[in-house]
């Protein structure tokens, strides 16, 4: 069939593997926001943020609907949002967000994972503050508006770096003006937004590309794991 249909099937499965991973992340972020603050998206910024997100992975309307149905009902799972530490290969540093109904299974993958992968977990708060948490929303450029005008909009809410990257902008900003950030952004009309709480190193490492390989492995295997929301590292 040519490679054009190799092409096209490998873009699929890659496609279809991102959505298997991200879903269900979406759906408990949903879930946590729905018992935190209520079903209601209007009085709920929390949830307003999670469907956005939802949105901008391009996550089907009725999965979202459905998520947040369920997450309303009385039978839902509970979720506590837990970080765990740890270092990988050639001393990386790594940054781990889950959430979670049974901290002990959690828990037990993740020491698995590490050891299996050439790691250790490390005591929580041992990696913290050689991380900053920020703000950082990401967006398509768009087409009409000019990113100077745009820049200079959101320094009044707490813009601290913009940077575009292939036809992508990055606003980072304190973790404490993510709401006037986002809602700055909303304001504006943009859409495909994507707004999360990330932890950046303070003091980010350079590796070698065979020990980035190495890494990698690592990650993906700690990503790929149920619990985990996200994974942070030092790598520059």
């Amino acid at each position: 069939m040519g490679r054009a249909f190799e092409y096209r099937r490998a873009s699929k499965e890659k496609r279809w593997d991102k959505m298997s991973k991200v879903f269900p992340k979406i759906a408990k972020s949903i879930t946590m926001a729905v018992k935190e603050g209520g079903p209601d998206p209007e009085s709920n910024a929390k949830l307003r943020l999670a469907i956005a997100n939802a949105k901008a992975e391009n996550m089907p309307k009725d999965n979202v609907e459905s998520a947040i149905k369920r997450a309303a009902g009385k039978d839902s799972a509970n979720y506590d949002e837990v970080n765990y530490e740890g270092k990988g290969p050639h001393g990386v540093l790594i940054f781990v967000e889950t959430a979670t109904d049974n901290t002990n299974r959690t828990v037990a993958n993740l020491k698995t994972i590490f050891n299996k992968g050439g790691g250790q977990m490390v005591p929580t708060g041992s990696l913290e503050f050689l991380f900053d948490r920020k703000a950082v929303i990401e967006f398509p450029v768009p087409e009409d508006r000019e990113m100077d005008e745009i820049e200079l909009e959101l320094i009044d809410s707490g813009l601290e770096e913009l940077e575009v990257n292939e036809g992508t902008a990055y606003v980072y900003g304190d973790f404490t003006d993510f709401g006037r950030l986002n809602q700055a952004i909303t304001d504006m009309g943009i859409e495909g937004a994507k707004a999360r709480l990330k932890r950046i190193p303070n003091a980010p490492q350079e590796f070698s590309e065979d020990q980035l390989e190495e890494i990698e492995i690592l990650i993906d295997k700690i990503e790929d794991d149920e619990d985990v929301q996200a994974v942070y590292t030092n790598i520059a």
